[in-house]
């Protein structure tokens, strides 16, 4: 509600600009008031000084010109204006971008050459229609677009990137935006408040995660966003954040060999260590499970190729023989020496220990990474002592991998269990099967 909350301040800065007014006012909002008036150019900033109340409205912003200090000066930059991504189908897109995406340039909007425009800035003077910026001034579903200097190409569409904080990519784990509703349009509890539900996903344990305010996040590998509410009979829920149009950009080559986790590897290997043949992704037999390729579009469950899309410690896959769920991969690593690839072409890789997705005897020995009770439960950080406080902490308890919030047997019990995020349960089993086929009653 905040007419100052369109623009980004910055303290003890003067920009040099062509285009300005002077204004009398006595204080910034009164001066965002003249910007937002202003009539003799398009405002896209404005300086206030706080000794002489004196307010300039301007025309370019720091992108545009030279920025320099000045001790009494408040720079306020239209956010818009600043913004090099498109909200939605871009009609409040005021960027910069000037080449279509096959790269050829923009027409002038004002020109008749080398076509004869419809929209202009006379016809349509609050578009935003400046130089040869990409613009959408009819509400195109495809975006934002220009005339050519192509004489053979009257228009073209641009590449502008989506605003991730206005959408999601993937299931939203890097989502940084300001929704802070749930999907039914209750308001989400802040992440530093322990009321009305108690939980252990501060920014303490999860410093990472960006838990700010109130806004949806998903620190955990959710689906998508979501948060706590402030409803005492809904303890969460998701939120409803669009995922965006555009898939994001490939951070390198996808890797053919093993890095790190090898969380980015999408190569064709599709037979475990032991010899079995992957399942596909999109096939729910000899086993059923959750990730299916259209719930996790960024993870790489292609066909039946070995992946690791939940943060295992190499790519494994479900297995064809309905007695072993699943098994790691070998995957030959990225700085394997000439000597170790010969022996992994010649099918002499090295063997690691199975871990499998069930556990065996009273699960001491489960490394998986599930993180939800029988009940559905969250399970609670072991790190961490809210909502309930305990002595079953990684240090006291070195050898049973207790890690964020997977479920664990570290004292011998019938089976993995963990402490839950809800303050009227200290603790459940988990949701996990025996490698024998029995589930804990």
């Amino acid at each position: 509600g905040d007419i100052l909350g369109d623009y980004v301040r910055t303290d003890g800065v003067w920009i040099l600009t062509r285009n300005k007014q002077f204004y009398k006012t006595n204080n910034e909002k009164e001066c965002a008031e003249k910007c937002e008036a202003e009539r003799n150019f398009t405002c896209r900033a404005f300086l206030f000084t706080r000794k002489n109340l004196e307010c300039l409205t301007l025309a370019e912003n720091a992108k545009m010109t030279v920025m320099f200090a000045s001790t009494d000066a408040v720079l306020y930059e239209k956010r818009i204006y600043l913004m090099q991504c498109k909200r939605g189908i871009g009609t409040d897109y005021r960027g910069t971008e000037a080449k279509t995406q096959r790269g050829i340039p923009c027409q002038k909007w004002a020109e008749k050459i080398p076509h004869k425009p419809n929209y202009t800035p006379e016809k349509h003077p609050n578009a935003g229609l400046e130089e040869n910026y990409c613009r959408n001034p009819d509400g195109d579903e495809s975006g934002p677009w220009c005339y050519t200097t192509d004489p053979a190409l009257r228009f073209d569409y641009c590449a502008i990137p989506e605003c991730e904080d206005q959408c999601m990519q993937c299931n939203g784990e890097d989502y940084h935006g300001e929704v802070s509703r749930t999907e039914s349009g209750l308001e989400c509890q802040r992440w530093d408040a322990q009321e009305p539900h108690m939980h252990g996903f501060t920014r303490k344990h999860y410093p990472e995660k960006d838990l700010k305010m109130n806004y949806c996040r998903n620190p955990d590998g959710e689906l998508r966003p979501w948060c706590f509410t402030t409803s005492p009979n809904k303890r969460w829920e998701y939120c409803n954040i669009p995922r965006c149009s555009t898939r994001p950009p490939v951070s390198g080559l996808d890797s053919q060999c093993l890095s790190g986790k090898g969380e980015d590897y999408r190569g064709r290997i599709a037979i475990t260590e032991s010899g079995n043949a992957c399942q596909h992704w999109n096939t729910q037999f000899p086993h059923k499970h959750g990730w299916i390729p259209d719930r996790y579009p960024c993870k790489g469950l292609e066909e039946n190729y070995c992946r690791n899309p939940d943060g295992e410690k190499k790519p494994w896959c479900y297995t064809t023989t309905s007695s072993v769920r699943w098994e790691y991969c070998t995957i030959p690593p990225c700085d394997r020496t000439e000597q170790d690839q010969f022996l992994f072409t010649a099918g002499v890789p090295v063997q690691v220990p199975l871990t499998e997705e069930c556990y065996r005897d009273k699960g001491q020995s489960y490394r998986g990474t599930t993180s939800v009770t029988a009940s559905g439960k969250k399970c609670q950080a072991w790190n961490s002592m809210s909502p309930h406080r305990h002595i079953k902490t990684p240090d006291r308890f070195p050898d049973a991998d207790l890690r964020d919030n997977y479920c664990r047997n570290p004292d011998g019990d019938s089976s993995p269990w963990c402490f839950t995020t809800d303050p009227n349960t200290i603790w459940e089993y988990c949701n996990i099967e025996r490698c024998d086929g029995h589930t804990q009653e």
